[in-house]
């Protein structure tokens, strides 16, 4: 009879357990990841990046935004500002190639090659297996001057079809430069699929 009431208590138990278990859910397409650098003890410079790839369009997208952390929130840069900021595009997989387009800042027009826009230089550099952009800020500003946004088609060098099998990885750094300050952030990553 103990025995019995034993058996009952833990089946119940283990019942509860399971309906307090969430079933599996797919893996989202989209990550983000952030790294930051103290200036001081309540301000930093942080790096903000984002992947997100959609399958309907065989397509990646990124997003990347560097700014100051301060007590009272996220702020732009001062105006004796420069900056360079380097954003890596890839796969693990080393048979993909990156057909990347990019904006810098974010809503000027898509760039293939490289630009300037109200004093933000940047330029594109392919290789086999990845891309990087490099982008030159000449002066301060709100943070919307230090966004940058771009996409690519993530191909199989081998097939030449969608690469919609592979991951995504989208990194970046900036090194910040003004009064006093000469700093790099360390470099944040974004990794996703087409899920």
């Amino acid at each position: 009879m103990t025995m019995n009431r034993l058996a009952a208590a833990c089946t119940a138990v283990l019942m509860a357990a399971a309906g307090l278990v969430q079933p599996a859910t797919a893996a989202a397409a989209a990550n983000s990841g952030t790294s930051s650098i103290p200036v001081d003890g309540a301000t930093q410079i942080q790096m903000n990046v984002t992947a997100d790839c959609v399958a309907a369009q065989n397509r990646c997208f990124f997003n990347t935004t560097a700014n100051l952390m301060t007590p009272t929130g996220p702020t732009g840069f001062p105006g004796d500002t420069w900056a360079r900021q380097t954003i890596t595009i890839r796969s693990s997989d080393r048979d993909v190639w990156q057909e990347a387009w990019y904006s810098a800042p974010s809503g000027t027009p898509r760039e293939l090659k490289g630009a300037n826009h109200n004093n933000v230089l940047s330029k594109m550099y392919k290789a086999i297996n990845d891309v990087q952009i490099s982008i030159t800020y000449f002066g301060g500003g709100p943070i919307e001057r230090f966004k940058s946004d771009g996409d690519t088609a993530p191909t199989q060098w081998s097939t030449g079809l969608p690469a919609t099998g592979s991951d995504f990885i989208a990194c970046s750094q900036i090194q910040v430069v003004y009064s006093g300050v000469n700093l790099t952030t360390p470099t944040a990553c974004a990794q996703t699929t087409f899920g």
